[in-house]
């Protein structure tokens, strides 16, 4: 899933392109597509795009008084559509602009159809679906972030990908912070204290930076495999800060990542979702 580098990157992308673009029609592809019933659409034709922005993992796309808000999920993407095919391939919704030029193309790999728009009055942004998220990762300084620790005592790699505490963060994002803090993915934050806390900050910008230099530098949003780690997709090879095997505890939706000798005192856990360490 686009994690907050790839998001922000994108939006800054869209913003230089289609800044200015009037709106001329919203088209969902399936009844799945707008989340949303009132304010209508409608109330955004004629208006320019004003910005794309972000929170946490959406994309937003300001017209003023309107604001369409963008999840895409684990397999969506927000594309320029030059062509504007009558049914594009895993075509969700089309944001189609006035005087002929690209659209903006909501697709969506899969059959889980996740992804989706939710139309928002912009004086009501903060409420759903907004209201579910936490304060954004970029938000946070390290007393705040212990003080959110001490408050939800829970898995660190639990809590970072919990958009209910920080929003922005996922697994690879997660596997890349509790690495560079030399933290177990599995450590408690309410035993990790003021200097586990202000580590965990240090390598949550310095993943977030790394990872938003390097999307800066593409023409489009990267997919996983594509993105630069040290522990993520790296299973089975050597850890770049000390040589050691990356190991892995596999769930049923997602893998955590994570060197022994840099994490974990040389202590390899049980690949299992017990996630206890090995005798």
């Amino acid at each position: 899933m686009p994690e907050l580098p790839e998001v922000q990157a994108h939006a800054e992308r869209l913003t230089e392109q289609f800044r200015g673009a009037v709106l001329e029609r919203f088209v969902p592809f399936n009844f799945t597509a707008l989340k949303t019933a009132l304010p209508r659409p409608d109330d955004a034709y004629g208006m320019p795009l004003l910005r794309v922005h972000r929170r946490g993992k959406y994309l937003l796309l300001d017209f003023g008084a309107v604001h369409f808000v963008v999840h895409l999920m684990q397999g969506g993407r927000l594309l320029v559509d030059t062509s504007q095919s009558a049914k594009p391939r895993n075509g969700q919704a089309r944001f189609v602009f006035a005087g002929g030029g690209p659209a903006l193309l909501l697709t969506e790999a899969g059959r889980e159809r996740r992804a989706g728009v939710w139309c928002v009055a912009t004086a009501t942004l903060d409420g759903p679906p907004m209201d579910r998220l936490g304060p954004d990762a970029l938000q946070f300084d390290a007393t705040s972030l212990a003080a959110a620790f001490a408050a939800h005592n829970m898995r660190v790699h639990g809590f970072l990908r919990d958009q209910h505490q920080i929003a922005g963060i996922g697994r690879m994002l997660a596997n890349e912070i509790c690495h560079r803090a030399r933290v177990s993915p599995f450590a408690m934050t309410g035993k990790l204290g003021a200097a586990g806390a202000s580590a965990v900050f240090t390598a949550m910008h310095e993943a977030i930076d790394e990872g938003l230099a390097y999307e800066r530098t593409r023409t489009d949003m990267s997919s996983s495999a594509d993105r630069p780690g040290r522990v993520h997709h790296r299973v089975g090879e050597p850890c770049e800060v000390c040589g050691d095997t990356i190991r892995s505890v596999s769930y049923s939706g997602y893998t955590v990542a994570y060197c022994p000798a840099c994490q974990t005192d040389g202590k390899v856990l049980a690949d299992n979702t017990t996630s206890r360490f090995l005798k």
